[in-house]
């Protein structure tokens, strides 16, 4: 069955969505919809796998607890080695930020 990336997004949400296209034991894929979100101040993301992350659509700062941040255009991806200590710091309020996150 075919899909879309764009599909199911609606106008107006508070929280960040988060779908799960793909999820087994090698790989987990996931489409996330930002819209001026940004990580919790509480902390950083410590992940136990490897992330390959792309914007399909937007923009974003991330940053890392040991080197400098970077921002994201349509079209930029990064892979974040496993516990690598990383944060999303800003998300455009302009439109939707669309992410593709493949956990490795």
């Amino acid at each position: 069955m075919m899909n879309n990336i764009f599909d199911a997004i609606p106008e107006k949400f508070d929280a960040e969505i988060l779908t799960r296209l793909i999820d087994n034991e090698a790989v987990k894929i996931e489409r996330i919809v930002s819209r001026g979100h940004s990580s919790p101040d509480s902390g950083w993301y410590d992940q136990n796998e490897n992330e390959w992350v792309m914007l399909i659509q937007g923009e974003a700062t991330l940053a890392f607890a040991d080197k400098p941040s970077i921002t994201l255009c349509a079209g930029d991806f990064v892979n974040i080695p496993a516990h690598t200590k990383h944060r999303v710091d800003w998300t455009t309020s302009e439109t939707e930020t669309i992410w593709l996150a493949v956990h490795y």
